[in-house]
């Protein structure tokens, strides 16, 4: 009784083994971006020998540095990148396989995502892979911090 009355309370009644997850935890695909500001970039991705690496650039200084900002307030966070095609989330690759790294540039800032393992780096290849085939035919990719979006690439 004492089970049902909590999960009453939490507004999870009706789903079955629910498990209440902080705002910290929630999944990019939960989120709702509509109401969001996300800077806008322009993103080149390319595989390297041990991962993958992304350059985010922007074309004015107060988008670059609001990327910056939203990149310092999510320092040492798990890293990924969504894809969004009409608004709906097509795929997500989360990287917590690698050495995800961020290092700021003049006009944006450069993500890296490494591994040692020869295993863990064909996954991060793989993601670079996928991200740069959803960008070809016009999906929207989000650099994700968190499970938050940091800027956007709208091909």
């Amino acid at each position: 009784m004492t089970t049902m009355m909590t999960s009453d309370r939490m507004g999870m009644m009706n789903m079955p083994m629910a498990m209440p997850m902080s705002a910290g935890m929630m999944m990019p695909s939960m989120m709702n971006m509509n109401g969001m500001m996300i800077p806008r970039c322009t993103m080149k991705m390319e595989k390297m020998n041990n991962g993958m690496q992304c350059t985010m650039t922007c074309q004015d200084k107060t988008a670059a540095a609001m990327m910056q900002q939203l990149c310092m307030m999510n320092a040492n966070s798990m890293m990924g990148m969504s894809c969004m095609m009409n608004g709906m989330m097509c795929c997500t690759c989360m990287m917590p396989m690698g050495t995800c790294k961020v290092e700021m540039m003049d006009m944006g800032c450069m993500m890296t995502c490494t591994s040692g393992d020869a295993m863990a780096c064909k996954m991060i290849q793989a993601c670079c892979d996928c991200m740069m085939g959803m960008m070809m035919p016009g999906c929207s990719i989000y650099m994700m911090m968190n499970g938050m979006p940091i800027c956007c690439c709208a091909c």
